[in-house]
């Protein structure tokens, strides 16, 4: 197996980190965790012109039986009160091909809500919220309990419909976008 990556210019910044044993430091986290490679997902929540989503790596299953999945997402983005107030996400697991869509909902271009939407075809789940039409796999939930610690709620939701795909995964590590392949 071979990883890809391709520069990102989202995430050039290099970022201090902590000493041995010393004060750690938000940024020391952020330094840190950007050494795991991960699948990348966007989460999308809403209807309408009030949707929104995020990109993350943070998404994954917390139990098979019965079907339940588990994402992390920072109060203070866009998606937070959306998933909140509508009680559905829907986890669109990318492709390689699908990096744009990555891009597009982490920001970087600056669109926001209903526009990071452009670009890509959607179509709409059993939850109400929007699955990205040849993602990977498209996995949509209600939530079922929401956990907010510090910066972060951590969302629990019931799997209510599931459309899968076929490609390569795509994965982000170290500040750039990759793929597999095997």
């Amino acid at each position: 197996m071979t990883i890809a990556l391709a520069a990102s210019p989202a995430f050039d910044a290099v970022v201090p980190t902590a000493n041995a044993y010393g004060s750690i430091t938000t940024p020391a986290l952020k330094a840190a965790m950007r050494n795991f490679s991960g699948g990348v997902s966007v989460i999308t929540a809403g209807i309408g012109e009030e949707r929104t989503g995020a990109t993350v790596t943070s998404a994954t299953a917390l139990a098979v039986d019965p079907p339940t999945m588990i994402v992390n997402i920072n109060r203070t983005s866009s998606t937070w009160p959306v998933i909140e107030r509508y009680r559905h996400f829907c986890v669109n697991l990318l492709s390689r091909e699908q990096q744009r869509v990555a891009e597009r909902f982490s920001g970087v271009d600056g669109a926001k809500g209903a526009a990071r939407y452009d670009g890509a075809e959607w179509i709409r789940l059993a939850s109400g919220a929007s699955a990205l039409a040849g993602a990977l796999a498209a996995i949509d939930c209600e939530v079922e309990e929401i956990i907010e610690r510090h910066s972060h709620a951590i969302i629990l939701g019931r799997v209510v419909a599931i459309t899968a795909g076929t490609g390569e995964p795509i994965v982000y590590h170290n500040g750039r976008y990759g793929g597999v392949q095997f």
